[in-house]
């Protein structure tokens, strides 16, 4: 069975991609996370949930965490096959 990915806004803490493992009204478990801190090629995160990114070598997406506790979402979206081979496919931005 395929694992779904979403894209989860956080009130002050930004943008995620991974799998949701629990979640409530007030925050959000999600595994094999990434935070989705910068993009181009897509002009908001429901392009980037439908389409993927256009220019992934600009983007800069962190490492992947195996599990985080999100507060405050406000924004929940399922990814396509095709947004999460083009996140997948973003290298890893670290320092």
């Amino acid at each position: 069975m395929e694992k779904k990915y979403y894209i989860v806004r956080a009130r002050e803490a930004g943008v995620f991609y991974g799998e949701i493992k629990e979640r409530s009204s007030e925050e959000i478990t999600m595994k094999n996370v990434r935070k989705l801190w910068y993009w181009e090629g897509a002009c908001a995160v429901e392009q980037i949930a439908v389409a993927g990114v256009a220019k992934p070598e600009n983007c800069k997406f962190t490492v992947v965490v195996d599990e985080m506790i999100i507060a405050n979402p406000i924004q929940i979206i399922p990814c396509s096959e095709k947004s999460k081979k083009s996140i997948d496919g973003v290298k890893i931005w670290k320092i």
